[in-house]
């Protein structure tokens, strides 16, 4: 089905007033954006800002009309005439795939590429994951995930048994099936993530095993990768570390240089680590800490 999008330019307009009399007529989205180039800063305690000059965008289905809109807008905001806008049909796409037009295979490490749709990287010897996320996060274009996949690179996982916790897409458990696991298991709080998963497992003729809730998890792991937030990996070191076999290797990601030392600190006791690893994206570093468990 092809769309359509009505942009307006809000002037004195009040926005919850045409957001409303916009929803109201049937658009499926309302969104707002910058019509000149004036940054809004970060606000203080219980302020909304816009901008000086805000658009406002409603996503319709085929059907509507400019004339039907405008004529109801006036009439709901008991105007005579709208301000500058416009109505654009959008091309038929598949939106949720479209994050792969521009994106070429990716290397990581020496071996593995990560490969949109079914692109193919071309390089002999190459062991590739082709990918598509659906609507899970994970890429490999971010530096939490791509810093996991170069450590998976690197590792010797020849029979291994690997937990993926936080599987996202499912990109890392499918990797480290693919370059050798004997056995991956994913488990995310967001079943979407979960079907993604799955998804990529089959598609990448690898078996990934589903675990829904962590009280399911059983036995210990010889690699264990967690690539969450700073927060939820603080918390959740006793949990993690028991997953890892002595001796074991574990990897924490998603993880703020600033974050690191105590990250670090709550795991300290049980985990040998190693040079932390370290990527730049955006002006922020992201820290990837990797180590063994400490043989008992």
């Amino acid at each position: 089905m092809a769309w359509q999008q009505f942009i307006l330019s809000l002037e004195s307009l009040e926005p919850a007033s045409v957001e409303d009399a916009l929803l109201e007529l049937g658009a499926a989205s309302v969104t707002y954006s910058d019509a000149a180039d004036d940054p809004v800063l970060e606000p203080g305690v219980g302020e909304t800002p816009l901008w000086n000059r805000t658009r406002v965008t409603a996503l319709f289905d085929d059907s509507i009309t400019v004339d039907h809109i405008v004529d109801s807008l006036c009439a709901a905001l008991d105007l005579p005439e709208l301000p500058e806008h416009r109505l654009e049909t959008l091309e038929d796409r598949d939106w949720e795939r479209e994050w792969m037009v521009d994106l070429a295979p990716m290397r990581f490490g020496r071996r593995l590429w990560i490969c949109p749709g079914d692109q193919d990287p071309g390089v002999e010897g190459a062991i590739t994951v082709q990918l598509d996320p659906g609507l899970a996060f994970g890429t490999g274009t971010h530096p939490t995930t791509a810093m996991c996949l170069e450590w998976l690179d690197q590792i010797d996982l020849a029979g291994a048994r690997v937990l993926d916790y936080g599987c996202g897409s499912g990109v890392l458990a499918v990797a480290a099936m693919k370059l050798g696991a004997d056995s991956a298991d994913g488990i995310d709080i967001d079943p979407q993530a979960l079907l993604a998963t799955e998804q990529n497992a089959r598609r990448n003729c690898v078996t990934v095993g589903i675990i829904e809730d962590p009280t399911a998890i059983s036995g210990e792991y010889d690699v264990v990768l967690a690539n969450i937030l700073a927060g939820p990996l603080v918390e959740l070191a006793n949990q993690l570390s028991e997953y890892v076999k002595s001796d074991g290797r574990l990897a924490l990601s998603g993880v703020l240089e600033k974050q690191a030392a105590s990250v670090r600190k709550a795991y300290e006791h049980c985990i040998e680590f190693e040079e932390q690893k370290e990527m730049h994206q955006d002006g922020q570093t992201w820290v990837r800490l990797s180590g063994r468990r400490i043989a008992s």
